[in-house]
Order: C-alpha cells, then sequence, then structure tokens
C-alpha cells in the first residue's frame, strides 16, 4: 500500500506540473485555448493571472516532492500538500467548473486516503 501511495503522489505531482506549464506558458497558445476554453482576447488579458496560478500548482507540486524525499515528517507533508489540492479542487469545482472535483480532487483524494491507510501508528511504551 505504501507503493501505491508514493506512485499516486507522483501522479499527482505530475499533473500539477502539468498545469503549470499549462497555466504559465501555454496559457495563450492553442493548446491552452482549447484546454480552457478561452478566447485568444481574454486569454492574453488574463495571461498575468494564469501564470500566477501556475506558479502556486508549481508550488503544489514542490511540496509533493518534497514529501517524498523528506527524512522527517513526510507523513504531515503529504497530508498537508494532498489536503491543500483536495480544497482548491472543491473551491474550483463550486466557483469554477465542477469537472476540477475529479481532474484535480479526485487524484489526491485517493493518493490521501492511501497516505493515510499507510501511515505508522504509534508503538505504546510502557513505563516502570
Amino acid at each position: 500500500m505504501k507503493m501505491i501511495s508514493k506512485i499516486l503522489i507522483v501522479l499527482v505531482a505530475i499533473e500539477h506540473l502539468y498545469f503549470l506549464v499549462l497555466e504559465m506558458f501555454l496559457w495563450t497558445s492553442p493548446i491552452g485555448l482549447k484546454t480552457f476554453n478561452l478566447t485568444a482576447e481574454f486569454a492574453e488579458q488574463s495571461a498575468s493571472l494564469a501564470a500566477n496560478q501556475g506558479l502556486y500548482n508549481g508550488f503544489l507540486a514542490a511540496g509533493l516532492i518534497w514529501s517524498l524525499l523528506a527524512k522527517q515528517g513526510a507523513h504531515s507533508l503529504k497530508i498537508f500538500f494532498l489536503s491543500c489540492i483536495i480544497v482548491a479542487a472543491i473551491f474550483g469545482a463550486v466557483t469554477a467548473k465542477f469537472s476540477i472535483l475529479y481532474i484535480q480532487g479526485l487524484p489526491a483524494f485517493l493518493a490521501f486516503i492511501f497516505v493515510m491507510l499507510t501511515r505508522n501508528k504509534p508503538q505504546l511504551e510502557l513505563s516502570e
């Protein structure tokens, strides 16, 4: 189960790196226009906002990668960054487009579940 959680986290991180590229570098390109169903005029006007949004997606990906490499606190990092993504997906689904819940939220939620299933349970210590 630990391997499944790591694979899911890697997939979520890759997904957010893809969002970074789309929003920071491809927003006004044909693929950006098609992906986000934008007009060229609106894409030009909102490019700086999209780049900022893409940067935040990059931070989420970096946090997930950090959580996989961390020697201490890895579990907490995984929970924190996956929770941020889940909350962002819920917010995006409510305020923008419902499909965000599935595209962004579902993979993060699955990773979250597997992380929770693989956490180390504290050992009871008996004292004299």
